[in-house]
C-alpha cells in the first residue's frame, strides 16, 4: 500500500479535536494526525514507546509536575509504561507514530 498525505490539510478537516486518525502504518507503527484545540488531554500511559511530533502550532507537554513546551518542528519521545497528559493551551496538528492500535 502507498499512501501520501497532507498531515496539515488532514488535521484540519477532523470535526473533533484529540480524536486521531490513522494515516498509515510503517515499520510495525501508527502513523496518527490529531488537531489540538487548546484544550488538554487527560493523563494516560501505554505499553510502547510514543513519538509526539508537532507540525503546526506548539505542544504543553505534561510528566508528573513538569511542562514541556514542544513547538512546531520538535518531537519527543516517551518511553513506555511513562504517564502523561496535554496541558491547555495547546494547538495546532499534532503527528503520533506509536505501536498502539
Amino acid at each position: 500500500m502507498v499512501v501520501h498525505a497532507n498531515l496539515l490539510a488532514l488535521a484540519s478537516s477532523l470535526t473533533e479535536a484529540w480524536h486521531s486518525r490513522v494515516v498509515g502504518q510503517a515499520a510495525g507503527a501508527n502513523l496518527k494526525v490529531v488537531r489540538m484545540d487548546g484544550r488538554g488531554y487527560a493523563e494516560e500511559s501505554h505499553a510502547f514507546d510514543e513519538a509526539l511530533l508537532v507540525l503546526k502550532g506548539q505542544m504543553n507537554l505534561q510528566i508528573g509536575t513538569a511542562v514541556t513546551r514542544v513547538g512546531a518542528g520538535e518531537v519527543y519521545i516517551v518511553s513506555a509504561g511513562v504517564p502523561h497528559a496535554v496541558a491547555e493551551g495547546s494547538h495546532g496538528t499534532l503527528v503520533i507514530i506509536d505501536g498502539g492500535a
